[in-house]
């Protein structure tokens, strides 16, 4: 594995495990994640920091499959150029289902 993809890899899984985190901060409760707007801010940086890290991770290898990689790069993009579009419902939808994806997806890369 080249030395940058396994940065990527590595950046992926830190940025997940601090989404993890702040979750627990919250009591996964999404009430509480609406009415914080720090929190909110918080989360939406770490998916755009995803969403560049996958973006750069297939840059470098193309042959790397992770689920829905246009759509956590298009994430990435809306929260960077239309965030005022971002519903709160939506990230936490995100949060809560295609995070564990992607973490298991990262897990089996970096195991090989």
């Amino acid at each position: 594995m080249q030395p940058k993809v396994l940065k990527y890899i590595l950046d992926i899984e830190s940025i997940v495990s601090e989404i993890e985190e702040i979750k627990l901060r919250i009591n996964n409760n999404f009430d509480a994640y609406k009415a914080d707007f720090v929190v909110q801010r918080a989360i939406e940086r770490d998916l755009e920091i995803i969403g560049e890290a996958v973006k750069k991770l297939l840059e470098l290898d193309n042959s790397i499959e992770i689920s829905f990689s246009k759509r956590i790069i298009g994430l990435r993009n809306i929260i960077s150029h239309a965030y005022d579009t971002v519903e709160p419902e939506l990230i936490w939808g995100i949060i809560q289902k295609d995070i564990p994806v992607l973490y298991q997806e990262i897990q089996a890369i970096k195991n090989g």
